[in-house]
């Protein structure tokens, strides 16, 4: 059953909307998101309907050491929520094969390698095991920044051995600080210089391309903001996508209206550029902050067009439905916040459906 919000309660926090059921048959279908059936679709009910996403635009679907939850499993815990598209995301950077451990930040000194393992795995499982119900968009995740070069001829081997499956990049580490102490270093200026051939490929193909580059750390907040903007400066006409707003565990105290500042600038200066709200830290660190909720609100609502939603789940097999679940609830909080119109372009996904061009449409909001 449904766990909604009360009319009084409503009245008191002015939100709306509710907890999402995990029995799919409450849960809209993906035909009813059919641009040709949309004219017929009844209106969304925000009182009553789930605030969490229909979209999970960042989503891994395999872990950093290849014990990962099954593919079809994987597929069943979205069908019990309200997502009915997502990215297949493997991630780029895995540990060796070899390596008992399962947990990078528990293993200092073992490599996280770029790799293409987990987008082939990714790629056989859709072919094998294509879901009912659910539309699965594959991305590419082994490209290794700092070492552009291999990347355009990666990319027509991918084309060779699963033509026209994959349809974006990433996500891709720019600045990982996480990674250091795995051997992992941040791109350079003369790194990004040497993207433009496989940026140029995107392009042609009308990819997206999601990046993970970390804004900075508590000790200094900018700290690699130059190299962010120094990627778009460079791309201005790519479909970029910045993971995570910029954020990550080690950059937990920023001040709000600088961050959002920071956002805000660069969306205006760059119309090609997007960023993503996945992963609970966006919410756990800044959006629940006292006195923060409000400013991001009004961010999305003036920016509704430019942001994306997702929830950053990793399929390691430890994990499991209520840790998905968990993880899109939390991820969706915010969502309940925002104006009609940014709730149809973010948690509704009708920005995704633009982005990557899809015959797919977002419902209306019921007046």
């Amino acid at each position: 059953m449904r766990r909604c919000f009360s009319v009084a309660l409503l009245a008191l926090l002015s939100v709306s909307g509710c907890a999402f059921s995990d029995d799919a048959s409450e849960h809209r279908t993906l035909a009813s998101f059919s641009s040709e059936s949309n004219g017929e679709s009844a209106c969304y009910d925000r009182e009553n309907e789930p605030y969490t996403a229909v979209v999970d635009t960042h989503l891994h679907y395999r872990p950093f050491d290849g014990r990962a939850i099954p593919f079809n499993e994987m597929n069943e815990y979205l069908s019990r929520t309200t997502v009915r598209f997502a990215n297949v995301y493997g991630i780029g950077q895995m540990l060796p094969a070899e390596s008992a451990c399962s947990n990078y930040l528990k293993c200092p000194g073992t490599p996280v390698s770029p790799t293409t393992r987990n987008d082939f795995v990714n790629a056989a499982n859709l072919v094998e095991h294509k879901p009912e119900g659910l539309h699965l968009t594959l991305s590419m995740t082994f490209t290794d920044l700092s070492n552009p070069e291999p990347t355009l001829a990666l990319m027509e081997f991918y084309d060779k051995e699963y033509s026209g499956l994959f349809h974006w990049m990433g996500e891709v580490n720019l600045v990982k600080q996480a990674q250091f102490n795995n051997r992992h270093k941040a791109a350079t200026p003369q790194n990004i210089s040497q993207w433009s051939a496989f940026m140029a490929e995107l392009r042609a193909r009308d990819y997206p391309i999601t990046i993970h580059s970390d804004l900075g750390n508590n000790a200094s907040p900018t700290l690699y903001l130059p190299l962010m903007e120094n990627a778009l400066a460079l791309y201005p006409d790519n479909k970029i996508v910045w993971a995570h707003m910029g954020m990550s565990h080690e950059l937990t105290n920023m001040d709000a209206s600088q961050h959002i500042a920071i956002m805000s600038r660069l969306l205006e200066q760059y119309p090609n550029l997007m960023i993503d709200i996945s992963w609970r830290i966006l919410d756990d660190y800044y959006f629940s902050k006292w006195g923060n909720q409000d400013k991001y609100v009004a961010f999305m609502n003036r920016y509704s067009e430019r942001i994306l939603p997702g929830s950053d789940f990793v399929a390691f097999r430890g994990n499991n439905f209520k840790v998905y679940q968990q993880e899109l609830n939390v991820t969706s909080r915010i969502h309940q916040f925002l104006s009609d119109d940014a709730f149809r372009n973010i948690a509704l996904g009708e920005n995704y459906f633009k982005l990557l061009n899809l015959d797919y449409q977002a419902p209306t909001i019921c007046p």
